[in-house]
């Protein structure tokens, strides 16, 4: 194996001339994954570089087989697809065993059912999409106007992570023309800017309801600093999910909100663009690990902002995330570590429970490849 040649960017003051180098480097790093990954489902890598094999209903097991799927609608390279297809069967042969799916199935079968039924025509793979659009609408709570946060006993719980979940329903209303989904999506899309999203734009990661009468009983700090806190990547979920909203939904409230979280996530930024991990943790930060995840989703929602705004109004947002990829690029990145398996570096996964700090994760792999792709045109948008 040999090392990446960084040169074109390590000194680049500007991404877009980079652009092209950087996307041939991941197809080189990306490929060395298939070989190393084999049949993993990965969620974490820590300090040996070696991602973790995870359960088939855990929420992270969607992002490789979408990176996957990235790269060959990008390339049209047969062993992408080869590679991407069996993982859609795998989560619905896991859906008819005991299982843990929850709130995140839009995480697990958008980046492998729907964009392979969107790339190949596949009735099973829409079939398998829309099954998992219905079990998500499933979990709608009427009182409240929310989605049901996982299993067990939380059963007025909702989080601001489902904001990016919201994409499922959206598609399942538009591909076979039931509203039903769409007005589950807007409930619970205007839920998360009554409820999650606070004046100052930063967010809630979790909101504890009343399951009987809907009625809000109190914020919970989640993977936050605290219940008033400011988890980045929450902002990030938020920021991301608004935007993918507007798109669907074209209603501008959802654009104004997705704008909200965006100026408070980029004022919160440190010189090198990349958050923290919670922007309240501490006073100052320094010292505090950053979330390299929660840098790539939010770059990836700023270019959702910079597509659908005009001319100068939008190059804002687009100049923003290219300032965050750059960064990430030149200083995050794994191109000089040939057994590393992820991509990025310095993600964090949930600090207040001690786990995941300082790891790559591979949905900061996801929305790093994704981000990229968009800047290089790609427009096959799942999320």
């Amino acid at each position: 194996m040999t090392a990446i040649d960084t040169s074109k960017w390590t000194q680049a003051s500007d991404l877009k001339a980079a652009l092209p180098a950087i996307w041939d480097a991941l197809q080189v790093k990306v490929d060395r994954m298939i070989g190393q990954l084999g049949e993993k489902s990965p969620h974490v890598a820590k300090a040996d570089g070696l991602y973790d094999d995870m359960r088939l209903d855990w929420w992270t097991a969607g992002f490789w087989p979408g990176i996957l799927w990235i790269m060959y609608d990008m390339t049209g390279k047969e062993h992408y697809r080869e590679a991407a297809w069996p993982w859609d069967e795998k989560f619905e042969q896991k859906t008819i065993q005991d299982n843990n799916f929850h709130h995140d199935v839009g995480f697990q079968f958008l980046p492998s059912s729907v964009i392979k039924y969107k790339l190949t025509g596949d009735k099973d793979a829409k079939r398998r999409g829309l099954q998992a659009a219905n079990f998500l609408a499933g979990r709608f709570n009427l009182a409240g106007s929310f989605l049901r946060a996982w299993n067990q006993d939380k059963t007025g719980w909702s989080i601001v992570d489902s904001s990016m979940n919201l994409s499922i329903l959206f598609w399942a209303a538009q591909e076979i023309g039931d509203p039903r989904f769409d007005h589950i999506a807007r409930a619970h899309a205007d839920t998360v800017i009554d409820k999650f999203i606070r004046p100052d734009g930063s967010v809630n990661h979790i909101l504890s309801f009343d399951p009987q009468t809907g009625e809000l009983i109190e914020p919970l700090g989640g993977q936050g600093h605290g219940p008033d806190s400011s988890w980045s990547r929450g902002a990030s979920w938020a920021l991301h999910g608004m935007a993918n909203t507007y798109r669907y939904t074209g209603d501008k409230r959802y654009l104004y909100a997705a704008q909200q979280v965006a100026h408070y996530f980029l004022a919160c930024l440190p010189d090198d663009h990349v958050p923290h991990w919670d922007f309240r943790a501490a006073d100052p930060l320094d010292g505090e690990p950053r979330d390299t995840s929660a840098a790539t989703c939010a770059v990836s929602g700023l270019i959702e902002l910079g597509a659908v705004l005009p001319g100068v109004e939008g190059a804002v947002y687009r100049r923003a995330a290219e300032r965050i990829l750059l960064s990430l690029t030149q200083h995050y990145a794994t191109w000089d570590r040939l057994e590393h398996e992820g991509i990025l570096l310095e993600g964090t996964g949930n600090k207040p429970a001690g786990q995941n700090i300082d790891v790559s994760l591979i949905y900061g792999d996801y929305y790093y490849v994704e981000a990229i792709a968009k800047l290089l045109g790609w427009q096959n948008r799942i999320f």
